[in-house]
């Protein structure tokens, strides 16, 4: 056995048993991952993948468990190779933080500009997600830091914190109906905002979940007739006419984008940012310092015990 088979069987199974797609992305040619895998299975006694003649149908229940300890083999081998790096000398490499667009945009701009002058050397990457995918980037090794509100918490295999509180609010024209509500704060309601078109996040971004789930409590169904993943791109559209706009309060800038903002709190609660890393994945010097940098207070004692 050696640690190229356990390289190719991984990528493999992240391009769902692709294995032209996963030579490609190794760089190498497709007869090569697939004589490795073999060899690897020869060498085991067990038949990793599911075959049909040519065609691959998914692995094997062997070939589950032998996936899972090249997992964690590789694991092991990228903390040693960035345990290394943190000794070498001047920190250097990549951080890659999978993100929302909602994240990206506006909690994260202040801390990537402290984060990059502290850190010349050190190329930061944005990989821009829905929080599904962000788990799967960090439970597969494509991310090292993932920022979002919803399900890091939940998904398996990863570990998390709360970073900040924020709520949501509506958003209107000046000239629009509601924009009455602007005087009488908390006491606009979900009648109200049902009577109008909406327009709003795509179910798995930004506390959607919350919204729907209110609606729902009082048997209202709202008319939801745009929904996207890009908060610029909703108040593009309430600017417009096309409705009402739900999003989070902390993309809006009433004077810059000539809206009047309702918050919303009260009708839809308090929504949590969380940041997350994979469990027994090495966390390099920098990546310590970024966390701090984005949650003040989570220092890497602090952030050990809370991972461990």
């Amino acid at each position: 056995m050696n640690l190229q088979q356990f390289r190719f069987l991984r990528e493999a199974a992240r391009q769902k048993f692709n294995i032209t797609a996963a030579a490609r992305a190794l760089h190498t040619s497709q007869p090569g991952v697939s004589k490795a895998i073999i060899e690897l299975e020869d060498e085991l006694g067990v038949s990793i993948f599911a075959r049909a003649g040519k065609r691959i149908l998914g692995l094997t229940p062997p070939g589950q468990q032998v996936l899972l300890a090249a997992e964690r083999i590789m694991q092991e081998v990228d903390n040693l190779k960035k345990l290394s790096r943190d000794y070498a000398g001047a920190p250097s490499g990549t951080l890659r933080v999978a993100t929302t667009h909602t994240q990206a945009r506006y909690l994260l701009p202040p801390v990537v500009r402290q984060f990059a002058q502290k850190y010349p050397q050190v190329r930061l990457k944005l990989l821009q997600a829905d929080p599904p995918q962000i788990a799967h980037m960090l439970n597969t090794g494509q991310a090292d830091v993932g920022v979002a509100t919803e399900s890091l918490a939940d998904a398996a295999g990863l570990r998390s914190i709360a970073v900040y509180e924020w709520q949501h609010a509506a958003i209107v024209p000046p000239q629009h109906p509601l924009a009455r509500f602007q005087l009488t704060p908390g006491k606009l309601g979900l009648k109200d905002l049902a009577r109008n078109p909406i327009v709003t996040y795509e179910a798995h971004f930004a506390g959607r979940g919350k919204i729907d789930a209110a609606f729902a409590a009082v048997a209202i169904e709202p008319s939801i007739v745009l929904e996207a993943i890009d908060a610029d791109v909703i108040k593009t559209y309430v600017q417009l006419g096309m409705g009402v706009g739900i999003i989070a309060a902390v993309a809006v800038d009433p004077a810059r984008d000539q809206l009047v903002m309702l918050p919303c709190g009260h009708l839809f609660g308090t929504n949590t940012t969380r940041l997350a890393v994979k469990h027994g994945a090495y966390l390099r010097g920098f990546v310590y310092s970024f966390i701090e940098l984005l949650a003040p207070g989570w220092d890497k004692r602090r952030l050990e015990e809370a991972f461990a």
